[in-house]
């Protein structure tokens, strides 16, 4: 099956061989940024190379744009050095941090949902778009435990993110499934309450189940093909919404490149089942209207 030009894989080491020697089998491809930071190394001249033949998006897992502390200045510059040598289609992060008091942890970590946590992200998202002068996509996360002083829905915190700093959003269904199971609500709820016009991105990934004394807990572990349920969730939303670029992810256990283009051809049939040219313009004109109505 052709590649639809929205389906695109996540770029790990063990695979740049295969991007660098094959000819192009996905026209686009991300990367975690910080892996290609360093301006003369041999991982970035690869993907300078590989950048000549397929699109490339900068997903950052390290700005830690939910910290209290400002941004760091000079992963900042490494980041603007990188994106004006590759030109990527996007930029992404998390609704996450992973830093306090220049200690860096080595996971994404939830914030609590409220009106000071709310300023201090937006502060940071603001201040990172400025510096590289283009928005940002912002990807909702997987989480585990709840604040119990948390006073805002996940769903209304991004998207209150999303209209403070005019930022784009990266959907993962796969991080809603998850969460959704883990903390008790409906995925479908979540979905509903974000505005699929400031949807650039989707991420497509699978998950683990983990047995506790406690009790069942879903993690986030990008080391499974995509479950059942969540290309369900994909379905139902470009069914309503339309197409967006869409990513495999897979970071443990990572198989050989041809498993990860099996799961885009999955991704490539629904796109191709549900956004035809005819379908994809009257889902504008569907959405035009209802912010028509919603305006008036």
């Amino acid at each position: 099956m052709k590649q639809h030009q929205k389906v695109g894989i996540g770029l790990r080491t063990p695979h740049l061989d295969f991007f660098t020697n094959q000819a192009p089998q996905v026209s686009w491809l991300e990367i975690h940024s910080e892996n290609y930071f360093q301006p003369y190394s041999d991982t970035r001249k690869r993907l300078n190379s590989i950048a000549n033949h397929h699109q490339i998006s900068c997903h950052g897992i390290g700005l830690s744009l939910g910290s209290v502390s400002r941004i760091s200045q000079s992963h900042l510059s490494n980041l603007k050095q990188l994106i004006t040598e590759i030109d990527p289609i996007f930029v992404s992060d998390h609704l996450s941090w992973s830093e306090h008091g220049s200690h860096y942890f080595n996971d994404l970590l939830p914030l609590p949902y409220t009106e000071e946590a709310l300023d201090v992200f937006c502060r940071n998202v603001l201040e990172v778009q400025d510096s590289l002068q283009r928005p940002m996509l912002i990807e909702n996360p997987s989480s585990y435990l709840a604040f119990n002083h948390s006073t805002i829905p996940e769903w209304e915190f991004l998207s209150q993110v999303q209209k403070r700093t005019d930022c784009r959003l990266l959907l993962d269904l796969n991080n809603i499934h998850v969460s959704a199971f883990n903390h008790g609500f409906s995925s479908e709820d979540y979905l509903n309450a974000i505005d699929a016009d400031k949807v650039d991105e989707i991420h497509l990934a699978g998950f683990t189940i983990k047995q506790l004394e406690q009790g069942e807990i879903w993690i986030d572990t990008h080391s499974q093909r995509v479950s059942d349920e969540v290309w369900q969730l994909y379905s139902s939303w470009v069914e309503n919404h339309g197409e967006r670029h869409t990513l495999i992810e897979w970071d443990l256990d990572i198989p050989e490149p041809e498993v990860l283009l099996e799961e885009a051809s999955k991704a490539t049939a629904i796109l191709n089942q549900f956004c035809t040219p005819e379908r994809e313009t009257a889902t504008r004109g569907s959405a035009a209207q209802l912010r028509t109505k919603e305006a008036s």
